[in-house]
């Protein structure tokens, strides 16, 4: 089972995770929102903080992904052009550049949402 650890107080991270809820297959996934249950992803040494910054996955191996990275593990198992976009992270340049906009996406939405301001 592949778990996703996702903000469900930020209104598009929920829009976009319910949507793979509706897609994806069943029995492949464990949605965690670390807002409502942070327990399953701070038992794994990480902090409510670091999991408000960036979507994280834990893959079939037990490795953490992070970013852009979580979004392709949850992409390859998803229907229809998902696994495509996917592999289109391989071709050279691709992935540092969709990491680089995800970071300061990222960054930009946890100050918008205030959390730079929260004490956890």
């Amino acid at each position: 089972m592949i778990a996703v650890f996702y903000d469900g107080k930020c209104g598009l991270c929920r829009r976009e995770i319910s949507h793979y809820q509706r897609i994806a297959p069943e029995g492949i996934f464990d949605w965690i929102d670390i807002t409502v249950n942070p327990e399953p992803f701070e038992s794994r040494g990480f902090t409510v903080p670091e999991g408000l910054k960036a979507l994280h996955v834990l893959d079939d191996s037990a490795a953490m992904r992070k970013g852009v990275a979580a979004f392709a593990v949850i992409w390859r198992q998803l229907p229809a052009f998902w696994p495509m976009l996917a592999l289109m992270l391989r071709i050279p340049l691709v992935l540092p550049l969709a990491e680089k906009i995800y970071a300061a996406f990222a960054a930009w939405r946890f100050k918008k949402l205030g959390y730079d301001q929260c004490q956890f």
